[in-house]
């Protein structure tokens, strides 16, 4: 029998109301606490979740000892703060993409979480969808041959607000991190490190990126096709071209989806969602309570590793692109 384990939640907005519904078809998570800068906030979280407690102070919420895991949906510019907060406390840490804001902070996070032995995981929940494992199953296999190509996007026509977290770039705003990251995690889980990136992105009156395009090259001559945009709406798809055929995971690809394999001359397959229930955070949750049932500090699946090598790449994307992050990039840019 699994150990029932007490999630906390920091940060109680729209993406953490999803987590938190999925988190509840696990038998052995708890709602224990949610945990806002203001009380009334985490209060409301919670008496409409479920959740036993409430803090109006992250600081207070992490000194509970009864808290075992915590998971962050603070606005990215916030999530180095958050998770070191955590981790220094010895909770286990579940933080949403984008980890951090550049490689520094990420470097930072793993170190602390070494030395604190303490469990650290980005939430980046399309590597444990079964639709996307399949078809990073189908590629691995060599049946469609050497891939060669890479094309993903997502895009939607966000309403313009200078404010709010998207276009606000103290906030880390701008399609890159916000979702031009699943894309890039597209290319990375396949294709790997790419040799050479060349951008091309247009900027808001706010100075944040609102579309991105961005091409992969590697020294195999695989390229990857990536685009993110907060001005339009595209398919919201991937496709994964080898030498035999080709694997579609079709919109949103990036959450429980259909696939569709070809190979040569045969009929497409269709590959329906398995997923009955729920939005897909379950399969990241339910992996991280095994990685503590294990004793483990890092994840197997999605790794330190990984990680870095995802904000490294975001890193040179956004130096070759000019999108700039004031309080934060002095290391990156200078």
């Amino acid at each position: 029998m699994s150990k029932i384990y007490n999630w906390a939640v920091l940060g109680c907005g729209k993406i953490a109301k999803k987590f938190v519904n999925d988190l509840k078809l696990l038998p052995n998570a708890k709602l224990y606490a949610a945990a806002s800068r203001d009380l009334n906030r985490a209060q409301d979280f919670a008496n409409e979740l479920g959740f036993e407690k409430a803090y109006g102070s992250y600081k207070e919420m992490v000194k509970d000892p009864n808290v075992d895991v915590v998971y962050i949906a603070t606005p990215h510019s916030h999530h180095f703060e958050h998770t070191m907060l955590c981790l220094e406390h010895k909770k286990a840490v579940l933080c949403e993409k984008a980890f951090a804001m550049n490689q520094h902070e990420v470097a930072q996070m793993i170190q602390c979480a070494k030395e604190n032995n303490t469990f650290l995981m980005e939430a980046f929940w399309t590597m444990f969808q079964p639709s996307f494992q399949k078809a990073l199953e189908i590629i691995n296999s060599g049946e469609l041959g050497k891939l060669k190509m890479v094309r993903s996007d997502f895009a939607f026509n966000a309403e313009f607000n200078e404010e709010k977290r998207l276009y606000n770039v103290k906030l880390g705003g701008g399609s890159l991190l916000d979702i031009g990251i699943y894309p890039v995690f597209a290319a990375l889980s396949t294709l790997g490190v790419p040799d050479l990136i060349k951008t091309s992105a247009d900027f808001s009156s706010t100075g944040s990126e609102e579309s991105i395009q961005m091409i992969f090259k590697y020294k195999g001559g695989e390229m990857a096709s990536l685009s993110s945009s907060f001005a339009v709406h595209s398919p919201v798809q991937s496709e994964f071209c080898c030498e035999k055929g080709y694997v579609i995971l079709h919109p949103r690809w990036f959450t429980p989806t259909d696939l569709t394999v070809w190979k040569g001359d045969e009929e497409r397959k269709l590959i329906p969602n398995e997923t009955k229930e729920g939005a897909g955070y379950q399969y990241e949750a339910k992996h991280v309570m095994e990685c503590l049932d294990s004793g483990l500090i890092e994840s197997p699946k999605m790794t330190w590793k990984m990680s870095e090598d995802l904000i490294q790449t975001l890193d040179r994307i956004r130096i070759d692109a000019g999108i700039f992050f004031p309080n934060h990039d002095e290391k990156l840019f200078f």
